[in-house]
């Protein structure tokens, strides 16, 4: 059969694809979508004056502690989550929730030498450096460190970005060398109250020469940036700045972490106001979801700072705040957020469990029916599929997974998909090899 009549052939387009093809390719290589790595579901901020080798199984006793005390029973646990008295999902909730406590009870860990610790002396904080390495080496040793671990620095601006850089280049001096040049697992700095693109210039080149320094791979070391400014949502320009501050990463920016009270208090909102729900906080993160998308750059929310302390009535209290504002950062597409309080670990968890068991049988349903049918749309109930909502509802069920929520094995059961599809993490292979 002789193919149809066109009007244009390969030769006429091309002088047009040669200018689109450069572009197309560079808008990929910004855009690879989704990291194929663990997010951890929240990471705990903890004064560096603080830390020691066992820290997170001593913050995991604390909150199995506050679990076994507050919400002994899971109609207790339904009473302090505002749940039904007789909700089924609070028994299932609250179990692994407790297995959760016992065998992971923190997931990211930032040894914090900025708002959590405060201006000190540079004698002391030169001291502490040293002395956080020497805990974080015996913590690797020990293999009582969580899975992803860092530190937070101070600022980059004029007053204290050479207070940051010495911290950074002490602490990571004295534990390379008792480590025999080992870093811990996804070990990563946190850059607070970034402005302008010129501090991530200026960070990267700093990382840089101490990889040089102490012998790491090109690449070593990654950051996260903190967006707790009004400036980096709409610059003066009147465009978002956070696209130009991770392309300034040159490829080390791991996250953007939302923080909700600096946030809040440079839009000159009082204190009593100041909180995770606020719409200012909403439209920051949709900004930061917006300029972001498809980058790899993860996200997180910021915390609640009203604590889960005294009787029990204070307790449930707290633990309600803080429940609901993890539910609408999960419904808001935001997967981490920070915890300030080993007791917050209790609703962390119920959160995130809670959000994923909730809905896991409909995701089942609809990931199983659009696997079954390929590259074909289906229609399950009234949801419309379509291939990037079936990478959507994988990625659910890795997350799912990945925090506990839900096991591998209920996972094939429910999707009806292979453990080597599931493992593959990637929809669009899965069709191909079902077509």
């Amino acid at each position: 059969m002789n193919p149809p009549d066109r009007s244009l052939d390969a030769a006429a387009l091309a002088p047009l694809a040669s200018g689109l093809r450069p572009a197309n390719l560079a808008f990929a290589a910004a855009h690879p979508g989704e990291s194929e790595h663990r997010q951890p579901v929240h990471v705990v901020y903890g004064g560096a004056q603080l830390f020691a080798a066992d820290t997170a199984p001593k913050i995991g006793a604390v909150a199995l502690r506050a679990l076994e005390q507050h919400a002994a029973d899971a109609a207790a646990f339904a009473a302090a989550l505002g749940w039904e008295p007789r909700d089924p999902l609070a028994a299932r909730v609250r179990e692994r929730v407790a297995l959760k406590l016992r065998r992971e009870p923190v997931e990211d860990f930032r040894i914090d030498f900025e708002d959590g610790y405060g201006n000190r002396p540079d004698a002391e904080e030169d001291g502490h450096a040293v002395s956080v390495a020497a805990e974080v080496a015996a913590g690797l040793d020990k293999g009582t460190l969580p899975p992803f671990i860092g530190i937070r620095v101070k600022p980059l601006n004029e007053e204290l970005r050479e207070r940051s850089v010495r911290t950074l280049d002490l602490f990571l001096t004295a534990l390379l060398a008792r480590t025999g040049g080992a870093l811990p697992p996804n070990f990563v700095v946190t850059v607070p109250k970034v402005t302008i693109p010129e501090q991530v210039t200026f960070f990267v080149g700093v990382v840089e020469r101490l990889e040089r320094a102490l012998r790491l791979d090109a690449g070593t070391l990654r950051f996260e940036l903190m967006v707790e400014t009004p400036q980096i949502i709409i610059a003066q320009d009147g465009r978002c700045a956070l696209p130009a501050l991770v392309a300034a990463g040159r490829g080390r920016v791991s996250a953007a972490h939302f923080g909700t009270y600096d946030y809040t208090a440079g839009l000159g909102i009082t204190a009593s106001h100041q909180r995770m729900r606020h719409p200012a906080c909403d439209f920051a993160k949709h900004a930061m979801q917006v300029s972001l998308a498809g980058t790899g750059v993860w996200l997180s929310d910021g915390s609640t700072s009203i604590l889960p302390v005294g009787d029990m009535h204070a307790v449930h209290a707290a633990w309600k705040l803080h429940f609901d504002d993890c539910m609408h950062s999960l419904a808001g597409g935001f997967y981490q957020g920070w915890d300030l309080h080993p007791a917050q670990l209790v609703t962390r968890y119920a959160a995130v469990f809670a959000f994923f068991l909730s809905g896991v049988d409909a995701a089942g349903a609809r990931l199983k029916n659009f696997v079954q049918k390929a590259a074909q749309a289906t229609l399950v109930g009234s949801d419309f599929d379509d291939a990037a909502t079936g990478q959507g509802l994988l990625n659910y069920f890795l997350r799912g997974i990945n925090c506990g929520a839900v096991s591998e094995e209920e996972t094939l059961t429910m999707t009806g998909l292979t453990r080597e599809e599931l493992r593959g993490r990637s929809f669009v292979e899965i069709l191909k090899k079902r077509a």
